[in-house]
């Protein structure tokens, strides 16, 4: 680079804009955002990827309304940086919102700059990370961003399933600028310096009465635990991008790629001991199903998902063998492991995202049933359970599920059994596979008997007794595994060595579909 006496004047003035150009809404609104403890659009993007790869696209985009003094704000950029560049080696296209210049809010020329990175991104088949901090609509200019948002959500539809989509919510993100995010793949969200609402808490307040602040209503920890629309939450921008890199690692570019395989150094044919107790003789104690699978996939690569919602379910991406993997596993710990709306939605969403790119599934059972009572019935557990059934039976991805323990009626059909398509099926010799529990069926059909008992000691050992036979007769491993309906009963010290070397079997795996009329889709339960 020349001295700045040398420089011709155009490249200098270029350097000026440039420079002009990073500053986005000038340095005071600079500094008002690093005094609410949040990063700028650069800043982020500086941490995202690596070093000297960014490059920046249409820097110098403005707006061009006019009414209501919009002529005389304009800053390059309209508030929103996009480019592309590389996150550990690999591409990205990026789009970050800058709340600096006009509270990052979206109109005509912003959404242009979006949706032209978008296209990008499902051009060339590689994830789009959004970070998200924008106050939403740009009011001065109307129906063009009205225009701007249907645009932007066109795409996310259309890349849905194609490739990645990633948004960070680093700020606020209100009215329609919530469903961008909402259609895209997994959110993340800052905690204290974030949040997500269709209505604010003053219309709250008007229409219903209610009063509330913007993080109770639709702050990170409300949409991680309760609503299920974050999937992770940070305390910073920092923690952010960390998560946005750290889940990029366990995802393929496109759906037509494998995501990357990673060393770990982990014994594929290790086997563990401690498996083999886990499970409590007494089928009513629970235990810790991320305990098995931390012990079961390669060592400290489980990343879980949506970990503070739905907690009778756990879902998260995770190795073996370095292979890239999808863990969906019900939980004893909590609620017995049984099945209920928000568990329903947490597990069928997930196993669809694994489907779209061809994430092999991987399913630890046990599971009692669905949660009974007027809630759950009223509320759609029948229209949110098939939800499960048909995530599992439209899956081609390589499918392999464990049955732990419990395995019961029409939530052992839908986790990922033999009949709605698994390709590989095992029990542990614990296992209990029938239409309900041995001593609710014992119930059932001696009811007679038990009736006759003289006493209640008499009722209860006669019970255990027909509870006892009906578990060594009907709900056992071997019944399935005669009827070919499990491939194999192991034991649990070797579920390991056996998933790897199924796993690598299956991923050479074949799309086989039903013979079915042509269709242009199915009418998924939503």
């Amino acid at each position: 680079m020349g001295s700045e006496s040398n420089v011709r004047p155009e490249i200098a003035k270029l350097r000026k804009l440039i420079e002009e150009a990073k500053l986005g809404g000038g340095l005071k609104a600079i500094e008002k955002q690093h005094a609410k403890g949040k990063l700028t659009a650069r800043e982020r993007l500086e941490l995202l990827y690596d070093p000297g790869t960014f490059i920046e696209t249409d820097m110098f985009v403005t707006h061009r309304a006019t009414e209501f003094g919009m002529d005389k704000k304009k800053a390059f950029g309209d508030g929103v940086v996009t480019g592309y560049g590389k996150v550990n080696g690999r591409t990205v296209v990026s789009i970050a919102q800058d709340f600096t210049f006009m509270g990052g809010s979206l109109g005509e020329m912003h959404a242009l700059k979006m949706v032209k990175a978008m296209k990008l991104a499902l051009s060339i088949g590689v994830p789009v990370v959004f970070l998200n901090d924008s106050g939403g609509a740009r009011i001065q200019e109307g129906v063009d961003s009205l225009k701007g948002y249907g645009e932007v959500f066109y795409m996310n539809v259309h890349s849905s399933g194609v490739i990645p989509q990633i948004a960070a919510i680093m700020g606020p993100s209100a009215g329609g600028a919530v469903y961008s995010p909402a259609l895209m793949d997994f959110i993340i969200m800052v905690d204290k310096t974030s949040f997500m609402f269709i209505t604010g808490p003053r219309v709250v307040k008007a229409v219903v009465g209610e009063e509330v602040d913007e993080y109770n209503l639709g702050g990170a920890v409300v949409h991680a635990s309760k609503s299920g629309v974050a999937h992770f939450v940070a305390k910073d921008d920092k923690e952010a991008i960390e998560l946005i890199k750290k889940l990029l690692s366990y995802l393929p570019s496109n759906n037509m790629e494998p995501p990357p395989r990673m060393e770990t150094g982990d014994d594929p044919l290790r086997s563990d001991s401690y498996l083999d107790n886990i499970v409590p003789e007494d089928p009513q104690k629970p235990y810790d199903m991320k305990e098995v699978i931390n012990r079961v996939f390669d060592r400290n690569t489980f990343f879980e998902v949506h970990k503070d919602y739905a907690k009778n379910a756990v879902v998260g991406f995770a190795r073996l063998n370095g292979w890239v993997v999808g863990v969906v596993a019900n939980q004893p710990n909590y609620l017995s492991g049984a099945l209920d709306i928000n568990a329903s939605d947490k597990i069928a969403r997930f196993v669809r995202f694994l489907d779209a790119f061809n994430i092999p599934i991987i399913t630890l059972m046990d599971v009692p049933g669905f949660i009974p009572g007027t809630y759950q019935e009223h509320n759609g557990i029948i229209r949110h359970g098939a939800k499960i059934i048909y995530a599992y039976a439209e899956a081609t991805a390589p499918e392999i599920t464990v049955i732990t323990r419990k395995a019961y009626g029409g939530s052992y059909i839908a986790m990922g059994s033999r009949h709605l398509g698994a390709d590989f099926v095992v029990a542990w010799p614990m296992a209990e596979i029938a239409v309900m529990g041995p001593q609710g069926a014992a119930e059932i059909i001696w009811r007679k008997e038990l009736a006759a008992a003289k006493t209640p000691e008499e009722r209860e050992e006669l019970l255990r007794k027909l509870a006892n036979e009906y578990k060594e007769k009907i709900a056992n491993p071997y019944v399935a595994a005669s009827r070919g309906y499990i491939d194999a009963v192991i034991e649990p010290s070797q579920t390991r060595p056996l998933l790897v070397s199924v796993l690598e079997t299956l991923l050479t795996k074949r799309e086989v579909r039903v013979r079915t009329p042509p269709k242009k889709h199915g009418n998924m339960p939503v």
